[in-house]
């Protein structure tokens, strides 16, 4: 097992990546605390999963909540040593001048503001322990953006290029800090992404940019998690890896 012995936070755990980085990481012998809005959907998949794995039901844009969530982890296994920021949200894809400010905060808040509440939680929690692991979840977006999705995409640049800095500034504190850039993935963003439905015909114009020729899926997302929240990857921090199938190149 790659993870046994560690402890772990996944936000936006109830779904699609995050639900799928949590199982893994379970099946890896990490315990797990899932952080999601959904308590339904993080219930279910806590007990699909097994292992102890707890749900636990908060906004990723509070700070009460995501303070409340590193508590619960810290109380529950005694230590925090990996945390998957995973919770994401995008408007629909359409032109620049049509999104709202509502919608442009909303972006913001959760793909953003949330790795800074979550930073502020738990970093003095991994200082304390001499050692810590903080994955991002970015996008290819912030690295090779669409049309349609600007914002959205100014939110992935900035997660793509703060898991960098974190690492340098963290480095000495024992703290490393990765981030994975996955291309438009298999999961319940899709259509938003697309700005379209989700037919063979469309889905085949955006397959056509990716050079291995399908999207992202779940499985792809959560097995870079694995590797990066485990001891095999102990002299990698600050890292971008992209799980695109070559759309970045």
């Amino acid at each position: 097992m790659r993870l046994k012995g560690k402890t772990a936070l996944v936000t936006g755990g109830a779904s699609g990546f995050g639900a799928e980085i949590a199982r893994s990481y379970v099946r890896e012998g990490a315990k797990v605390v899932i952080l999601d809005l959904n308590k339904t959907g993080a219930e279910a998949v806590a007990k699909e999963a097994g292992g102890g794995t707890i749900a636990f039901a908060g906004d990723v844009t509070k700070k009460s909540d995501i303070d409340a969530a590193v508590k619960t982890v810290v109380d529950a296994f005694g230590s925090l040593d990996i945390v998957v920021n995973n919770a994401g949200w995008t408007f629909r894809n359409k032109p620049l001048m049509e999104v709202t400010e509502d919608e442009f905060d909303k972006v913001f808040a959760i793909n953003v503001k949330s790795i800074f509440l979550m930073t502020n939680a738990v970093v003095p929690q991994m200082r304390k322990q001499g050692s810590g692991n903080i994955i991002n979840i970015g996008s290819t977006a912030g690295v090779r953006p669409r049309p349609g999705l600007t914002w959205y995409n100014g939110t992935k640049g900035a997660v793509n290029l703060m898991s960098k800095s974190m690492a340098v500034e963290l480095a000495p504190d024992r703290i490393r800090v990765n981030c994975i850039a996955p291309v438009m993935g298999e999961t319940g963003l899709l259509e938003a992404f697309m700005g379209m439905p989700d037919t063979p015909e469309n889905r085949a114009k955006f397959l056509a940019t990716i050079p291995l020729g399908r999207l992202s899926t779940p499985t792809d997302i959560a097995n870079a998690c694995v590797y990066l929240g485990g001891d095999e990857s102990i002299f990698i921090t600050g890292v971008i890896l992209p799980v695109d199938g070559g759309r970045t190149v």
